[in-house]
C-alpha cells in the first residue's frame, strides 16, 4: 500500500499555534509590518495596533495570548499601556514584552515596574520574536519543571 503510505503524507498537518493571538503595538508601519509577517510565517494570529489606545480596543476585542508593545509611541506610550492592561483584573494575566530601540538598564527597570514580563531590543529577528512567545506561553502550556530539575538547580546555588 505504498500508494496510501504518499497519500496520507501529502495531508497538510495542522497548524499548532493557530490558537495563540499575538498583539503587536508600534507605531512604525516597518516594524508592524515585519514582526507581522515574521508571526504570521510561524502561524501565530496576529493583531496589530498602531498606540497604545488602539491596543487597549484590541485587547478586549480579541484577548490576545501576548502582547507585544512599543516603548516610545504617541499619545499613549507602552509603559502606560502596560500599567493599564496589568492593572486590569481581566487582563493582567496576558504576558506583556516590551520592544525598545533602547537598551539601558533605567528602560528595562521601568518597564518592569509598570507590570511588563519582558523586553526585547530592536532591531528583533523572526527566531527572537517567535521564541518569545513560545518562552511566554510554555508556563501555560507545560507542566512545571521536575523536582529533580529543581533540586539540582539548588545544589549548583549552595556551592
Amino acid at each position: 500500500m505504498k500508494g496510501s503510505d504518499n497519500l496520507i503524507n501529502a495531508v497538510p498537518m495542522p497548524d499548532t499555534h493557530s490558537d495563540v493571538t499575538v498583539l503587536l503595538v508600534d507605531d512604525s508601519k516597518t516594524i508592524r509590518r515585519s514582526a507581522s509577517n515574521f508571526l504570521s510565517s510561524a502561524g501565530y494570529n496576529v493583531v496589530t495596533a498602531n498606540d497604545g489606545f488602539e491596543a487597549l480596543a484590541k485587547v478586549v476585542e480579541h484577548r490576545p495570548s501576548i502582547i507585544f508593545a512599543d516603548i516610545m509611541m504617541p499619545r499613549l506610550d507602552g509603559y502606560q499601556t502596560c500599567a493599564l492592561i496589568k492593572n486590569n483584573a481581566d487582563y493582567r494575566d496576558i504576558p506583556v514584552v516590551m520592544l525598545s530601540s533602547k537598551d539601558g538598564l533605567f528602560d528595562k527597570a521601568r518597564a518592569r515596574v509598570v507590570g511588563s514580563d519582558a523586553h526585547l531590543s530592536k532591531p528583533f529577528t523572526a527566531q527572537t520574536l517567535t521564541g518569545a512567545v513560545e518562552h511566554h506561553l510554555a508556563g501555560k502550556i507545560k507542566s512545571p519543571v521536575p523536582s529533580s530539575t529543581v533540586a539540582i538547580s539548588t545544589e549548583a546555588a549552595d556551592v
